[in-house]
């Protein structure tokens, strides 16, 4: 590693092919925040790191519609908000939680058979009494 010169490590992940790739990467992520923001009049953000996944980028629109993309790691997703002027906030709660407006949709699938989505499956198989896995291979 080759040291810059303000003193801090260069570790080279922002030059050569990988760092073209990410500014790629970053560009067709920040075309589709624009947007989702135009279609629903602005919007905010807040990154949530998936671990070797990358993290994702939570979009929150003026008129309450929400969705999500991902990005292959922390440093696209920032630089992705940037580019498209995307507001961030540190956590998903409060006031900006408070944003979100779900639909029957999400409503259904979140309570399930309750409020008229899917039926649940019919449970798990008769086991005579017996418990454990495999417990229906002696019937």
């Amino acid at each position: 590693m080759a040291e810059t010169d303000d003193g801090t490590a260069d570790t080279g992940a922002d030059t050569g092919r990988g760092g073209a790739r990410d500014e790629r990467r970053a560009a067709r992520l920040a075309k589709h925040i624009g947007t989702f923001a135009r279609k629903h009049g602005g919007a905010e953000g807040q990154l949530a790191y998936l671990g070797q996944a990358g993290t994702r980028i939570v979009l929150v629109g003026g008129d309450g519609g929400w969705g999500d993309l991902v990005a292959p790691s922390h440093g696209v997703a920032l630089s992705a908000a940037e580019k498209a002027g995307l507001t961030l906030h540190e956590t998903f709660d409060g006031e900006f939680a408070a944003k979100v407006r779900t639909g029957r949709y999400e409503w259904s699938r979140m309570a399930g058979i309750q409020v008229g989505g899917r039926a649940n499956p019919a449970g798990p198989p008769d086991t005579g009494g017996r418990a454990g896995p495999g417990a229906d291979a002696n019937r």
